[in-house]
């Protein structure tokens, strides 16, 4: 039998020195004589006193010149009340400003606290001679000795409490083992926050609603971390990455939390942004230890929110993948590299900017799998409210059906804050269970802003309702618009009116016929005044900013142009974060020509639609005013009341291919078609 080869002993890395090298003694020298130095300057210590001769003191008791003595033994100490010019030598002395004894000699010292000794022969009539002079014999030393402990202390001290507080500081940042990783610290510590599914509420698929396709494609992770064994057997492995794309709000970071909860794994979460310092290497240092803890606790998940803010795709930001941005996306690319997904650890990420991720990694064996997760859908939606109003009691009139078709677009996170604000309304109403009327409101507030009291004159609420009037009427007149929900002239938000269109259905696409009613739509307000006033106000601003918006995208980026045909002129929007028309700039991709076109035809479709606005309007002339003074009269008309004060029926359903444009034809109703 062949023998099995020892493997040779691992060499243990060195253990960090607590101790400060040996330079750094030889600086803590030089602030401890520093200190000393400062404060013998700064903080000199108590006056020693000067001993003088007994005679000398007896002659300054008769003049009255003892402040004070304290006697212990044959000893005197006490306090001169002018000081006094003592010699060196002592033979002769001098008061300043006095006119006994001589001159003060060169070298002599002026002295205030003094000590003599009482004579061996004793003087019997001291005491009767100082109290007959007004010196008072105090019973306390008038000055205590500083000892030798005390003097060091006093003076070296603040130097040792530098230098201890040194030490100390210098064995945390060797303590971690040395790095980054422990010391400084813990700067280098991950900041991960560690989700325990038994310690707290345990988060499921069934806490998860709307977005059933995201589930789906991680059925097979949470399956792979509750029995790897049944995928390892066939040589099979679960992806090691998951990249959860969609919009803020979707659902992300709860889909992510309800795989550990299925799978019962501890679940590590941190933002990217967490892992980037000013210091270089603490991000790289933060995503080892975040690794090691996972590894730690196996089978785990490591989740790392908005992943693009270190993921950007590299070579942009610096020069020489020398910033910390680049280093600590480098960590995470050798990490995912290093381990197996055999460990039991798998690491979901999230971001709404997957085009700006690096290509290393999305490359299979780091991110393996890509997720959507999609805006609800109306049956989506309705699951979702029935999620978060589990703990909300609801009245009987409340249709979850009803408010999932009033929030098309909506995510699950808008839809959790709407159910919110309704159940804070209801309580403000000192209501027992939230109304439909309760969401219906809080739905306004949100979506129109809330209400801004302003005092407005009669002439300029008939103006705004003019306005409103104008948009809500060719909301019924228009093939194929949106239903108008409802109209108000109360101010709200930045707007001193409001009309809200709301779609029937969720779209997925818009036929042009419908994005020019749109337009027609928005241009209504201007139109009315112009047929009302015969002039032009400010009103219109946000109108003919959508607007042209509208008209800009539908030639440049959607080939509606018979000038333009189907060319790209604009940059595609994010489908997770909106527009990007106007954003970071840079060169056009086109000529001064084709720039001069695109203006012609936006130019073109504004002109003709408000055109249309305006004929259609002026037929209905008399509907507009009925609208206008219900508005003046109620200031706010759902749609019930929007029907019955114009008379008009909802809009007629859209012709695709019929446009929208000024073209003198009428309708089986006379209407200008």
């Amino acid at each position: 039998m062949a023998l099995k080869k020892t493997p040779p002993p691992r060499k243990q890395s060195p253990m960090p020195s607590r101790v400060p090298p040996r330079t750094t003694w030889i600086v803590f020298l030089v602030i401890l004589l520093l200190n000393f130095w400062l404060v013998r300057l700064l903080l000199p210590g108590a006056e020693e006193p000067v001993t003088v001769p007994y005679t000398l003191f007896k002659q300054e008791v008769g003049r009255g010149n003892v402040r004070v003595i304290f006697s212990r033994g044959e000893t005197i100490m006490g306090r001169f009340k002018t000081p006094v010019s003592f010699p060196a030598d002592g033979e002769n002395y001098a008061r300043p400003g006095g006119t006994a004894g001589s001159s003060s000699p060169e070298g002599a010292a002026v002295v205030d606290a003094f000590t003599t000794t009482l004579p061996s022969f004793l003087d019997s009539g001291l005491e009767e001679f100082l109290i007959s002079h007004g010196v008072v014999i105090s019973a306390k030393p008038i000055q205590e000795e500083r000892g030798p402990i005390a003097t060091i202390l006093y003076s070296f001290g603040p130097g040792i409490l530098l230098i201890a507080f040194y030490i100390w500081f210098f064995r945390r940042a060797a303590g971690g083992g040395g790095g980054m990783g422990g010391g400084l610290m813990g700067i280098g510590k991950s900041k991960a926050r560690r989700y325990d599914q038994e310690a707290g509420p345990k988060v499921t698929f069934e806490d998860v609603a709307g977005i059933d396709e995201a589930e789906n494609e991680l059925v097979e992770i949470v399956d792979f971390l509750k029995d790897p064994k049944k995928y390892t057997r066939l040589g099979g492995t679960a992806p090691k990455g998951v990249l959860l794309i969609g919009a803020p709000g979707t659902g992300k970071t709860l889909l992510a939390k309800a795989v550990a909860g299925e799978a019962g794994v501890p679940f590590f979460s941190m933002s990217a942004a967490e892992f980037v310092e000013m210091i270089v290497g603490v991000g790289a240092a933060r995503v080892r230890d975040l690794f090691k803890q996972a590894r730690e606790h196996a089978p785990a998940i490591i989740f790392i929110d908005e992943l693009d803010a270190i993921g950007r795709a590299r070579g942009h930001a610096a020069i020489g993948g020398s910033s910390e941005q680049e280093q600590t996306l480098n960590q995470i690319l050798t990490e995912m590299d290093g381990f197996s997904s055999r460990e039991g650890i798998i690491v979901l990420s999230a971001t709404n900017q997957p085009e700006v991720l690096d290509k290393a990694l999305l490359r299979p064996g780091r991110f393996d799998r890509r997720v959507v997760v999609n805006l609800p859908d109306r049956k989506g939606r309705q699951a979702i409210l029935g999620v978060h109003t589990r703990t909300v009691p609801l009245a009987d009139d409340v249709s979850l059906d009803e408010l999932a078709a009033s929030t098309p677009g909506f995510s699950g996170a808008d839809l959790r804050n709407l159910v919110n604000e309704a159940a804070l309304l209801a309580a403000r109403r000192e209501q027992e269970a939230v109304h439909q009327k309760d969401f219906l409101d809080s739905l306004e507030k949100i979506v129109l802003g809330p209400e801004r009291p302003l005092l407005l004159s009669g002439a300029d609420k008939e103006r705004i309702a003019y306005h409103e009037g104008g948009h809500a009427i060719l909301g019924l007149v228009m093939p194929g618009a949106d239903p108008v929900n409802r109209v108000t002239i109360v101010p709200r938000g930045q707007a001193l009116g409001v009309t809200y269109q709301r779609p029937d259905s969720d779209r997925y696409h818009y036929p042009e016929a419908y994005l020019r009613a749109r337009i027609v739509g928005m241009l209504g307000g201007r139109a009315a005044e112009e047929i009302v006033y015969g002039t032009k106000t400010t009103g219109a601003e946000s109108d003919i900013e959508q607007a042209t918006d509208l008209a800009r995208r539908m030639v440049t980026r959607w080939g509606m142009s018979p000038k333009l045909g189907m060319v790209q002129l604009a940059p595609r929007d994010n489908p997770y974060l909106g527009s990007t028309w106007g954003g970071a700039g840079g060169e056009r991709p086109f000529s001064e020509v084709t720039a001069e076109t695109i203006d012609s035809e936006v130019l073109k479709i504004i002109r003709e639609s408000h055109e249309k606005a305006t004929e259609l309007l002026t037929f209905h002339r008399k509907e507009l005013d009925m609208l206008a003074e219900a508005l003046m009269t109620r200031e706010t008309l759902d749609e019930e009341d929007i029907l019955e004060a114009t008379g008009l029926p909802p809009a007629p359903p859209l012709d695709t291919g019929k446009l929208p444009l000024l073209n003198g034809e009428t309708d089986q109703n006379g209407t200008p078609s």
